[in-house]
């Protein structure tokens, strides 16, 4: 049983609701769930693709529970893995993952969102990284994903200042992929998975996790990885199902194997 978070499963779609009201905040209960929520997933094989939002309209993880601060000594957690190796295991999670920002999404929301492969992202959202300010630094990733995404001058800007954007601002950095009017986030996250979900998982992990290691490797690192996740595909049920289909021009049945 999870507490502060709850899923609804869907024709191969999963999504994930953060309830921590009224701010949604990452407070260690919710980073102990999200381990637990998607290592079950991860494990389902009814489920392609997961999708991830907030309850409510105000936020989607309005950053870390600063009130739990004072008590901690250390980012490690007594017990169970650090909150690097569970956002890790999300971003490597071998299925497609959708973020839906549906309000704040600051601090280690804004980590958290990172993790998934996309970002959508209501009207209303503020994205940012603003733990400078509390002389404090991202610790769970966002000094490293972020760069990635908008470059290292762009987001040192964005780090130094603590400053929040506006939805807009970040789909112009590539921060979020889209961005849509207050209320219809999980709609467009849902029609987005739809996509996905009718494609085989075969193809979609060995997709993601070829484009996740790109920084990773060498250039002819990633083109051995490429040549040999092809062979490997090419053998499997589901690529045999889809030559066919094509062949006789239908649309094919994939069942992830």
């Amino acid at each position: 049983m999870t507490q502060l978070l709850s899923v609804e499963k869907n024709a191969g779609i999963a999504t994930i609701f953060i309830d921590n009201p009224p701010m949604n905040v990452l407070n260690q209960q919710v980073i102990r769930e999200l381990n637990k929520v998607f290592s079950a997933l991860k494990e389902d094989e009814e489920v392609v693709v997961i999708i991830l939002t907030g309850r409510g309209d105000k936020a989607f993880v309005a950053g870390a529970d600063i009130k739990e601060f004072p008590e901690r000594t250390s980012t490690k957690p007594e017990e169970g893995p650090t909150v690097h190796e569970i956002f890790n295991m999300i971003e490597d999670l071998p299925k497609p993952t959708i973020a839906v920002l549906n309000g704040y999404t600051l601090g280690g929301g804004l980590e958290l969102a990172l993790t998934c492969d996309i970002r959508i992202a209501e009207e209303h959202a503020q994205i940012g990284l603003p733990e400078v300010k509390l002389s404090l630094l991202p610790g769970a990733g966002g000094t490293q994903r972020l760069p990635r995404l908008v470059g290292p001058a762009k987001a040192k800007e964005l780090l130094f200042t603590g400053d929040s954007l506006s939805a807009t601002e970040a789909e112009r950095l590539g921060i979020v992929n889209s961005v849509v009017p207050q209320g219809e986030g999980l709609a467009a996250g849902t029609k987005l998975a739809e996509k996905f979900a009718r494609q085989s998982l075969q193809a979609l992990s060995r997709l993601k996790r070829l484009v996740n290691v790109m920084d990773e490797q060498s250039w002819s690192e990633s083109l051995a990885l490429e040549e040999k996740l092809f062979e490997e595909l090419f053998a499997t049920e589901d690529a045999k199902e889809g030559i066919t289909a094509f062949i006789e021009k239908r649309k094919p049945v994939f069942k992830h194997r």
